[in-house]
């Protein structure tokens, strides 16, 4: 598969995952890079619906009392 232009490579798809409740969406391997993101990586996603943009984060770690 050819690579895409540069102005396309942050353009993505919304693809409905095999059992249909759930959606997925792939992320370019340089931002998981940078952000030092591999498999199995607990993530959160907000739903910023004001802006209509999703926020994907790691959880920040709660500190024991």
């Amino acid at each position: 598969m050819p690579r895409r232009p540069l102005k396309d490579r942050n353009t993505r798809t919304l693809t409905k995952l095999a059992g249909g409740r759930s959606y997925a969406i792939t992320l370019p391997i340089e931002t998981l890079r940078a952000f030092g993101w591999d498999i199995g990586t607990e993530l959160t996603v907000k739903a910023d619906t004001h802006h209509h943009r999703l926020i994907i984060e790691r959880p920040t770690p709660q500190n024991p009392r």
